[in-house]
This record gives structure tokens, sequence and C-alpha cells, in this order.
């Protein structure tokens, strides 16, 4: 008896080999749908996801209001309800494993606050 890979498997074969994801969130504002590539980590049953502007940005802040995004990740798609990470040691945690995926240059280029993170199951 072979086991079926679940289409839980399948994303997270999408998501070790992908660099980015897009994320629809829902507009805290219009209630629209909106859609936005953005940088991840992945470990294990774990997804990681950090604003570029902390917690400035919009779709952060959209998550704040509803916490349950959409990613796709080439192609495989699943809804997922996002956690707000705010604690400095545990948002410095998730940074470094963004460091260690991107490259420490690139994250510096690219993020300009480091105050707020998501994590999300991907169970």
């Amino acid at each position: 008896m072979t086991n079926k890979p679940t289409r839980n498997d399948n994303l997270k074969d999408r998501l070790s080999s992908s660099h980015e994801i897009n994320i629809t969130v829902t507009g805290r504002k219009s209630g629209r749908p909106i859609s936005i590539p953005i940088w991840f980590v992945s470990e294990g049953d774990k997804l990681y996801l950090l604003p570029v502007q902390g917690s400035g940005t919009q779709w952060y802040k959209n998550a704040l209001k509803n916490p349950s995004i959409r990613i796709d990740a080439g192609g495989e798609k699943a809804e997922l309800k996002v956690t707000p990470i705010t604690d400095p040691k545990q948002v410095a945690s998730v940074a470094e494993k963004f460091r260690s995926k991107y490259g420490a240059s690139d994250v510096k280029k690219y993020y300009s606050k480091f105050d707020a993170a998501v994590i999300a199951d991907l169970e």
C-alpha cells in the first residue's frame, strides 16, 4: 500500500522549491482581495512571513484585521490562518531565518523595520 501524497505534501514541495509566494489578504477597509508576491520561510509545518516595513506594511495590517489569508506557491494553493508575532526575540528569530534563506545583504536592502512577523500552520 503506497501513501498518496496529500495536497499538503504538494504544497510543502512547492514551498521548498519556491523563492516567493503570492499571498491574498482581505482589504481591511475595502473588503476586497489584495494579492502580492512576498518572500517567506517554510520550516516543517510552519510558514513564516516578514513584512518589509514591519507593522506599517499594508498586508500585515490587513492580516491583523482578517487573519485568514490565501497563498499560492507555484500553483499549489491553500487558505491559512496567520498569527502575528511582535515579541522582539521571536521577530529577530524570523528575521534570521530570512537572512539564512535570502542572504543578509538582500534582507537589509529590502526590509526596513523588524518589529513584526507572522506565522501560519501548514497542517
